[in-house]
């Protein structure tokens, strides 16, 4: 560099020195205090002098300035961007907003998605229903031989009784069933999600597993005349638990179904865009999980009652539908 060129970029940099100054000034405030606790005319001000650094930036690499000099400009309008255009959201910000509009518009968006999943399920539990009534030996070709830990049909009506009133310390009985049964349907819900990708096939088929699972285990309790008192036993529990593995399968199908269907679009870009909800309601299916172990562990040895295993479970059901239906609705 002659010169010429150092009397010149000293002169550029005399002339708008003063606003770079001012501008990491406001960057620095912005980063450390956010922009919704600076004043109206600082924020006015950080917009502006990026503008006008951006285009001094752009001016110096035109004329070849000091290397110094672009560094320092590049590392400040870097800054100055994120500031203005990043998302300015914090961690809980996020979260609230996920749950209070992002969760319950994805799974709107996705509903049939959902509805395919909780029919699949659905289907498959009739049909386990069905074929252990015609047949009890289809319950050990459904049940695998960790869930019936000796509950079928060799087992009498009082021990099955027994099961689901006795006070267990969650290692025995019905207890253990419902612990390995939390973790398999964790395990399924992963799956569903996961495999749906590959033309929804696997996500179908294992949802439609599930279910024969339950139907064979409801059939079992309604052959012996205990239905009603199974059904409560599940639904503390089960209506939370068995709708994520539902909403999880809804999700793999929405990402089947856009690689199946593109549409408009590639294949690539149709999985994207369908990932934005689905990746969604895999973290509501997550939530879910979470919220039926809570259950699973506490109220469903707390409450003893049929009636009141019914409500809290049906209860939760109804605040899930109700949040999924209502939130994140614009307000007239």
């Amino acid at each position: 560099m002659d010169g010429n060129d150092l009397m010149r970029s000293a002169r550029f940099r005399k002339e708008r020195e003063a606003d770079w100054r001012r501008l990491e000034s406001l960057v620095l405030a912005a980063e450390s205090r956010g922009l919704k606790h600076m004043g109206f005319a600082e924020t006015r001000d950080l917009a502006a002098l990026y503008r006008q650094a951006t285009t001094s930036l752009a001016i110096a690499r035109e004329i070849s300035l000091d290397k110094a000099l672009l560094g320092y400009l590049e590392a400040l309008t870097a800054r100055a961007y994120l500031c203005v255009y990043a998302p300015q959201q914090r961690l809980g910000g996020l979260l609230e907003r996920f749950l209070r509009q992002g969760a319950p518009q994805a799974m709107r968006r996705s509903w049939l998605f959902i509805l395919l999943g909780f029919l699949c399920m659905g289907l498959g539990a009739l049909a386990g229903y069905l074929l252990y009534l015609e047949n009890n030996d289809w319950f050990y070709v459904f049940m695998p031989s960790e869930l019936g830990g000796g509950r079928g049909p060799d087992a009498t009506t009082e021990s099955l009784r027994d099961s689901i009133y006795g006070h267990d310390s969650g290692t025995s009985g019905l207890g253990a069933f419902a612990t390995y049964l939390f973790s398999h349907n964790t395990r399924i819900a992963i799956f569903v999600f996961g495999l749906g990708v590959f033309a929804c096939a696997p996500a179908i088929l294992l949802t439609f597993y599930n279910g024969l699972i339950l139907g064979a285990f409801l059939a079992l309790h309604v052959d012996r005349g205990l239905g009603p008192d199974i059904a409560g036993w599940l639904s503390i529990h089960g209506v939370t638990e068995i709708s994520a593995v539902c909403i999880a399968c809804g999700g793999g199908l929405k990402l089947g179904a856009a690689v199946l269907f593109p549409g408009q679009w590639t294949r690539a870009e149709a999985l994207r865009l369908a990932g934005r909800d689905a990746v969604k309601l895999a973290i509501v299916a997550a939530l879910m999980l979470v919220v039926a172990a809570l259950l699973e562990g506490f109220a469903r040895q707390l409450v003893q009652d049929i009636t009141l295993r019914f409500a809290v479970g049906w209860g939760v059901g109804a605040l899930w539908l109700g949040w999924f239906v209502l939130g994140g609705r614009r307000q007239r």
